[in-house]
């Protein structure tokens, strides 16, 4: 059976609030459902897609040995992973936004007529490619 589509990323931290916040205040993301899991954390959404999970790492930890599935060890940054990438709109309005929350970006533009780029960090250390169509800028 072939895959369809990429559902979410997981992303375990000690700080859920501030995770979750990052990605809802600074990417516009929204909290929506996440069923009555047996550890703390949230699902943001865009749209209807639930694209990232926030898990706390204790409790996660516990959960997934108790079932059997191996965890991933913390790490610097994001291990073997390196960047969550997002297509956007509104470069200028991202940056005013970014500006506004004193947040860094590092800015890119893609060779060849390639999107306009924008790398950041969440709280966790994970890096954030935004892409926006050059038209978008």
């Amino acid at each position: 059976m072939p895959l369809q589509k990429l559902e979410h990323y997981l992303v375990i931290s000690e700080d859920i609030e501030a995770t979750r916040d990052f990605y809802c205040d600074v990417l516009g993301m929204t909290e929506g459902f996440r069923p009555p899991l047996d550890f703390p954390g949230y699902w943001l959404y865009l749209g209807d897609t639930p694209c990232i999970h926030i898990a706390e790492w204790e409790t996660y930890t516990a959960h997934s040995r108790s079932l059997g599935i191996p965890v991933t060890r913390p790490a610097p940054g994001t291990g073997p992973v390196d960047h969550l990438a997002f297509t956007g709109t509104g470069y200028n309005a991202m940056l005013e936004r970014l500006k506004k929350l004193k947040i860094h970006a590092d800015q890119n533009i893609a060779p060849g007529g390639g999107p306009r780029q924008l790398f950041l960090e969440d709280p966790n250390g994970v890096k954030i490619e935004l892409n926006y169509p050059p038209e978008s800028a």
